[in-house]
């Protein structure tokens, strides 16, 4: 078993194509090119802006320390026949038994699954040769291919930790936290390619699509929320049917629309869990609405839908050109079975809306709503992928 005060010898590990070995003063200059990188910037511990005299720091003294007192294991990863370098994987912290690994690759390496090759390696090296019983990954909410290695290399995702890293800043964000075992399993399809988790990955990585819709009042565009929506968002909310049908505060103040747009909206980005989309007008892309898709927490396969429209934008097929554009979307970029709707029973607005958009009403559920404190029924829809797409919407 390793502990913090043992020394820690450095390995040589080929594997997959790749060298994995301690780092060399020579390495200074690929270091200083890699992580010019803009991800690596975002994501990574680097300074910014990173300078020569930075990677030969860290190739010299900062590794030769970290070996020479065992806490940690830095390693960069190098092309077997090339030599040229192609990322690092190695051990930020070793403490009693545990260890953290950290990565980051090259962004002329990238997509060659050599990072998840490394990764594997390095964890093995750990809990074979090093004895670590707990291995731990962590990365900030919204590094989604770093949780993508993590998960294809076996790591079980155990939560977020809030506030658990700091920026450069000084601003403390939330962190997912993983964890691997000695005799966890590595399930080497369960995240591969062509998987719901790598269509997250690639979808939640890159900022949120602007989307389109004819309707014949013109073209809208579903964008991400702005901060010119808070006022129209926390006027329409005390609409009348608004309060009726939902579960918006009531009554709703304007710190609650804030929060919605500066928290509620990018926070299910960052984490992967859904999208939220203001409609736009045709023409003025003035504020007409939400939309809002959300995942299931632990069933890839399904999501679900809800939306709101205010009084003004009503009528004018706005919401079901809407749905109908995040319904392609999602099924298209995430590739869910089945999306589903809920409405209080007797919302007669909101079944048009999802029916135009092609959704089969299945039923009333029961006391299946809380609303307001209060157990009501809900009619429940849905589309399934198997079923197509109306209204002028491209197949799946």
């Amino acid at each position: 078993m390793v502990r913090q005060d043992d020394r820690v010898e450095p390995p040589k590990i080929i594997t997959d194509g790749l060298v994995i070995r301690a780092w060399h003063p020579d390495d200074a200059a690929a270091v200083a090119k890699a992580c010019q990188d803009p991800d690596i910037q975002r994501w990574t511990a680097v300074p910014v802006p990173y300078l020569r005299e930075h990677a030969d720091f860290f190739v010299g003294e900062f590794t030769t320390t970290s070996w020479r007192d065992g806490t940690r294991a830095p390693l960069g990863v190098f092309d077997e026949t090339t030599g040229d370098l192609v990322g690092a994987s190695g051990l930020v912290k070793i403490d009693d038994g545990t260890a953290e690994i950290g990565y980051w690759t090259a962004p002329w390496a990238r997509r060659r699954g050599a990072t998840t090759a490394a990764t594997r390696a390095v964890a093995r090296w750990a809990i074979e040769d090093l004895g670590v019983r707990r291995l731990a990954w962590r990365a900030e909410v919204g590094n989604h291919l770093s949780r993508l290695v993590a998960l294809r290399s076996g790591f079980t995702m155990e939560g977020i930790a809030r506030a658990d890293i700091e920026d450069r800043d000084g601003t403390r964000r939330d962190a997912w936290v993983a964890a691997l075992l000695p005799g966890d399993t590595i399930d080497t399809t369960a995240a591969g390619p062509g998987s719901v988790e790598a269509r997250r990955a690639v979808t939640f990585s890159r900022p949120q699509p602007d989307l389109f819709a004819a309707t014949r009042n013109g073209e809208i565009r579903l964008r991400p929320l702005e901060d010119r929506d808070i006022d129209p968002i926390a006027d329409s909310s005390n609409d009348p049917e608004t309060v009726r049908w939902t579960t918006v505060p009531h009554p709703y103040e304007r710190v609650h629309a804030e929060d919605f747009v500066h928290t509620w909206g990018p926070r299910a980005w960052l984490r992967g869990t859904g999208a939220v989309f203001a409609i736009g007008e045709p023409e003025t892309d003035a504020y007409a609405g939400l939309m809002e898709l959300r995942l299931h927490p632990t069933n890839p396969a399904l999501a679900d839908v809800g939306f709101v429209v205010p009084p003004h934008a009503r009528g004018r097929g706005f919401a079901p050109a809407a749905l109908s554009a995040v319904c392609a979307w999602a099924f298209t970029a995430l590739r869910p079975h089945r999306i589903g709707w809920w409405a209080n029973a007797g919302n007669e607005a909101s079944r048009r809306v999802a029916t135009k958009a092609g959704f089969t009403i299945e039923g009333t559920n029961r006391g299946y709503l809380d609303h307001r404190g209060e157990r009501v029924d809900a009619w429940t829809g849905a589309l399934l992928a198997s079923d197509g797409f109306a209204n002028g919407k491209a197949p799946a």
